[in-house]
């Protein structure tokens, strides 16, 4: 399953594909430099000293043997183009949330949404963040009831786990089920010839 792994600038894509890839992961990171400070807002992440301009990449192995490949995309909007390249083939998006700056989600996940793409949210706690009950953040990021939603540190595999296991059930559930169709062992000759005499 080919998994994208979304969000505005700065909210934790590259720490949490890091976290959980079970390979030594593809990251395209470069120091942000002041020529970037008119475009690239800080606001929120005063910290921040470098950012993905194309793709951080992953692989993480699922018991049944669900091979997750996850693409991480920039989230600076001049950069968009280039998510709708990562995207294409996706099955699904994890779409990482900071509650600093929540309304920077509302364009990324429009941008799923234009995609086809099921999604599941999920809230990096940030030591700073403000704290807020899950339900009133699907309250305020206008979620579909049937969105999953769950808070996250991107820093910690297991709760970085969850949220992907959530969003690979959510993705198997919205895949139509297969059509009904032949055998694939072909007729039964017995049963299926009119001109084969019955059995004793």
């Amino acid at each position: 399953m080919k998994l994208v792994v979304a969000g505005p600038f700065g909210v934790g894509k590259t720490t949490l594909i890091r976290t959980l890839s079970e390979i030594a992961t593809l990251h395209t990171e470069e120091a942000m430099t002041e020529t970037g400070r008119p475009v690239d807002d800080l606001a929120g992440v005063p910290g921040k000293s470098t950012t993905t301009v194309a793709v951080d990449f992953g692989r993480l192995t699922l018991p049944g043997n669900v091979v997750l490949y996850m693409f991480g995309t920039p989230g600076q909007r001049r950069f968009f183009p280039l998510w709708q390249d990562i995207a294409r083939g996706a099955v699904g998006a994890l779409v990482l949330a900071d509650t600093r700056r929540l309304a920077d989600s509302f364009e990324i996940m429009d941008m799923v949404e234009e995609q086809g793409l099921p999604y599941a949210v999920a809230v990096n706690r940030f030591p700073d963040a403000p704290d807020h009950p899950v339900e009133v953040l699907r309250t305020h990021l206008d979620l579909h009831a049937a969105t999953p939603l769950l808070l996250c540190d991107a820093r910690e595999r297991d709760s970085s786990l969850d949220a992907l296991i959530a969003l690979a059930e959510h993705v198997l559930e919205a895949l139509p089920a297969a059509p009904d169709g032949p055998d694939p062992a072909g007729p039964d000759p017995v049963t299926s010839d009119p001109a084969t005499p019955e059995q004793p």
